[in-house]
């Protein structure tokens, strides 16, 4: 993972250098161990990212989990923060590969 340039807070420099093996070792330097939940999020904000060229909202990522996993918006969010409790943007998107995005929204 030396080869792989990060910016001084983790995130890639380069979304491209991502791989499913580098997201288990960025998640577990923030002590998660990746599950079929965190997968579902993950994928998603990936697909998103590619399609839309942008980091989704939280507010997508948390509609794609509660429909993915029979829960309501306010509970899929609630479960984001359970799965990354250091928050969306600090976790979800590092461990994703994406780049530190300039602005969003936490909530």
């Amino acid at each position: 993972m030396n080869q792989i340039r990060r910016d001084d807070e983790g995130y890639l420099i380069d979304p491209e250098d991502w791989t499913p093996e580098l997201a288990r070792k960025l998640a577990a330097e923030e002590s998660i161990t990746l599950g079929e939940e965190h997968w579902l999020i993950l994928d998603f904000i990936r697909a998103y990212q590619a399609e839309h060229r942008i980091t989704p909202d939280i507010r997508h990522v948390a509609k794609h989990l509660a429909e993915q996993t029979g829960r309501d918006k306010k509970a899929g969010k609630a479960r984001i923060f359970e799965l990354f409790p250091y928050g969306y943007v600090k976790q979800t998107c590092k461990i994703a590969g994406m780049k530190r995005p300039r602005a969003w929204s936490t909530g």
